[in-house]
């Protein structure tokens, strides 16, 4: 949590995210003080507009997008990526022109989106899969005549970019098993000073919307960019601990339970104090992530 001589601001940073359409409770907030070394963005934003990539109409919201892009391409010696699912091309070639300048990129993805879609047969995938595919097909189609030609359909599958790039690539059956159950993280460490993290993953549902769908605005997320040594020195440790020596190696990835993740972990980020708790944990254990948001809630007296 966030805390500084100004009051509370909401922002948890339990590693997950949330895939389905939210509604605001209540009244928002003015805008609040934030520390110089904390930004924070909304893709539902209705004091910002960008124009969207989907229709290219205006809507309401931050650019989380061309946000991270940015992000990326700032940095001058590490991009480490840990995201459930990422299918945003113009993400994929950001990593890819960081790699042209040096950069060292890894990125560790859940094992279900591993695969280029483009690599997939629909006819063998189960029906969320099918609609997933469709729908990356329909974003390929960048000159929207309704068919999608095969360099179309390259440019457009982001995982086929990175492989293509020789990005090294691992998930979470690098541990020798087959998959964690959910490797659910969305995060980003840059140049180990800076972290971005928060509940969208990068795709374009997560972000902008669903893809043939003109009146959706896409799940409601948001997105963090902290600037800190300190906090980038945590995140960096749990990404190192799921990457191992990388694909193909001995299988000393740990995922899962296996991690042994630590309970929250805190540290200054300005005048923010900001608490971090990687999960899963055994249920009865007192850090598992519900008890400790548990604590949170008991330790609230105004409000939440």
């Amino acid at each position: 949590m966030l805390k500084n001589t100004l009051g509370w601001m909401a922002a948890a940073l339990v590693c997950g995210g949330c895939s389905q359409p939210g509604s605001i409770v209540g009244m928002a907030p003015a805008e609040l003080p934030m520390p110089k070394q904390i930004d924070v963005v909304f893709n539902h934003n209705a004091r910002s507009r960008y124009r969207s990539p989907l229709t290219g109409e205006w809507r309401n919201g931050d650019d989380m997008e061309a946000w991270l892009i940015e992000a990326i391409d700032g940095a001058t010696e590490e991009v480490l990526v840990a995201v459930q699912e990422l299918s945003l091309p113009r993400v994929a070639q950001a990593l890819i022109a960081a790699k042209h300048r040096g950069v060292l990129v890894q990125v560790i993805l859940e094992n279900n989106y591993r695969q280029a879609w483009s690599e997939q047969r629909p006819s063998r995938l189960n029906q969320r899969e099918r609609q997933r595919w469709h729908q990356l097909n329909r974003l390929a189609d960048s000159d929207r005549n309704g068919t999608t030609t095969a360099d179309e359909v390259f440019q457009g599958d982001a995982v086929a970019l990175l492989h293509a790039a020789n990005i090294p690539l691992s998930d979470d059956t690098e541990d020798g098993s087959s998959g964690s159950g959910l490797m659910h993280h969305k995060f980003l460490v840059i140049d180990r000073r800076s972290v971005l993290t928060g509940s969208a993953n990068l795709t374009s549902s997560g972000i902008h919307g669903d893809a043939g769908r003109q009146t959706t605005r896409g799940n409601v997320n948001h997105m963090l960019h902290l600037r800190s040594k300190d906090l980038a020195k945590l995140f960096r440790a749990e990404f190192q601990r799921m990457w191992g020596d990388g694909p193909g190696g001995r299988k000393d990835s740990r995922f899962g339970l296996a991690k042994r993740s630590s309970g929250p972990r805190t540290v200054m980020v300005g005048d923010a104090r900001v608490e971090v708790l990687f999960a899963p944990h055994p249920k009865r254990n007192p850090e598992h992530g519900l008890n400790w948001l548990a604590q949170q809630l008991r330790a609230a007296r105004r409000s939440i």
